[in-house]
Formats: structure tokens, sequence, C-alpha cells
């Protein structure tokens, strides 16, 4: 806490170069991939190097504020999740459908998620990996309550459908068409 108080506070113009280089990195790199050059972000951001350096050393920095921000958008949207299964606006299946969805037929096009859950450099926050299975186990909860989720599927299941999923470089139909296949195979068994 002593460090956050000691730290300066960012001037109006810093904190828009900041945002505007996170937009133009996650931007560029969700199109082409994360070895997109700092000097390419830096154009496109429409700031100098030097301001992208001062702001994030090392692309390494660039990419974990960048998953930091995914991170805390996550939670937000999963926060949602749940107070729509507590309101009873929406079923947990109902939210486990919204949530493949998201991941698979919207994110699938983001090479910067499937990279960084490629490799170590930058996953996401301890914290949001806690939340979002904690979130996880609410929805699974949910469902299996209603009725709508085969018993044995575990939080751990839908980790790794997610995990799994088709990426960007399968063409949306398909994607969508992966999602409907899970959400079947995912419903409770039919006997009879």
């Amino acid at each position: 806490m002593a460090d956050a108080a000691r730290q300066p506070r960012l001037r109006a113009d810093a904190v828009r170069n900041r945002a505007a280089i996170l937009l133009a990195a996650r931007k560029l790199i969700a199109e082409r991939g994360p070895d997109v050059g700092m000097d390419e972000i830096a154009r496109a951001a429409h700031v100098a190097v030097g301001t992208l350096y001062r702001h994030f050393p090392t692309k390494t920095d660039l990419v974990g504020a960048i998953m930091a921000d995914l991170g805390a958008q996550l939670v937000a949207v999963l926060d949602a999740a749940v107070a729509r299964i507590d309101n009873g606006v929406s079923t947990g299946m109902d939210e486990i459908a919204a949530l493949l969805r998201r991941v698979v037929v919207h994110m699938g096009q983001d090479r910067l998620l499937r990279a960084a859950a490629a490799s170590a450099g930058s996953p996401l926050p301890d914290e949001v990996a806690r939340h979002a299975r904690d979130t996880l186990a609410h929805m699974v909860a949910a469902a299996r309550r209603d009725g709508a989720l085969h018993p044995d599927i575990a939080v751990d299941d839908l980790a790794l459908l997610m995990a799994t999923a088709p990426g960007e470089e399968t063409p949306q139909p398909e994607r969508e068409r992966w999602v409907a296949l899970a959400l079947r195979a995912l419903g409770p068994s039919r006997s009879g």
C-alpha cells in the first residue's frame, strides 16, 4: 500500500497514451500474433517508441498488462453471469452456453489469448484463474440443480473444453457447430 501511495499520479496525456498503446497492441497482436513489433504498436497507437517503452519496458510487460486487462474483463463477465443466475434471470446452463460461445466463437479469433495460454510468459493472474474456477463451479452447481447438466460433468471438464476449443484457424460456422455439439454432450443423459 505504501508503494502505491508513493507512485506519482499519471498525467491525463500519459493515461491516454497508455490506453492507446494497450488498445493498439491488443488489436495488432489479435490480428497478427504476439510477434508484432513494438515500433509497429507505437505507430498504431500514434505515440513515440520512447513513450511506449516508458510505459512498457519490455514486450513481456506489455503482454502482461494486456492479460491483466483481459483478466479484469473476464472477471466482470463472470460476475455478471453469477448475478444473472442468482437473480433468476438465467440458468446455470444458459450461462455455460453463453461462456462457451464467447470463448469459442468470439474469442477464438484472438491470437493473443491462444498464444498466452500456450506460453508461460503471460498467463492470466492467479486470482483471475481462481475466480474463473469458482464462477464455473457456481454455474455447474446451478445447472446440476436444474437437471440441465450431465451429472458427470465437472469444472475441470468445462476448463478442458475451453482449453481445447477450436481457434481462429477454424472457420466461424464450424466453431459454432463445435459449441452446439459440446452443449449437447454436456446435457443430461437421455435413456430409454
